[in-house]
């Protein structure tokens, strides 16, 4: 399944672990704009999380929990493994800091090096062989 996707998709999805976030936008944003369904609700949910990350990044706390949300909504159509992505691992993770997010003050998240503080831990995107 992972041939039936475009490079740049894959490019978007090593941009999204990397944590380079805005340059993720804009991959998946150009695939977006020419894609029909069901590929194109598919990019706009992985999308829509990567910037919810990167307004985490910038302590948008109220953007980043209103794009994780409709992020995640968007990618709950599809079935656990989509075009070679484990969508079931980043529903998972992605709820799991929405809560988190929803939870925390949200001054000890601001304090937080997001990178060094256990506070959040921030989703990556796991590809899945096409093993049968």
């Amino acid at each position: 399944m992972n041939e039936d996707l475009p490079q740049q998709f894959w490019q978007g999805i090593d941009q999204f672990n990397a944590g380079q976030f805005y340059a993720c936008h804009d991959t998946l944003e150009a695939l977006w704009i020419e894609a029909t369904e069901p590929e194109k609700t598919f990019y706009q949910g992985i999308l829509q999380i990567a910037v919810a990350l990167y307004h985490l990044g910038n302590h948008n706390f109220r953007g980043a929990a209103i794009l994780l949300g409709e992020g995640s909504n968007r990618l709950r159509r599809y079935p656990s493994v989509y075009g070679g992505i484990d969508v079931d691992e980043l529903l998972h993770q992605s709820t799991d800091l929405l809560k988190t997010l929803q939870q925390t003050q949200l001054e000890k998240v601001a304090l937080a090096k997001l990178s060094e503080e256990q506070v959040l831990t921030l989703p990556k995107i796991q590809q899945v062989g096409d093993k049968g």
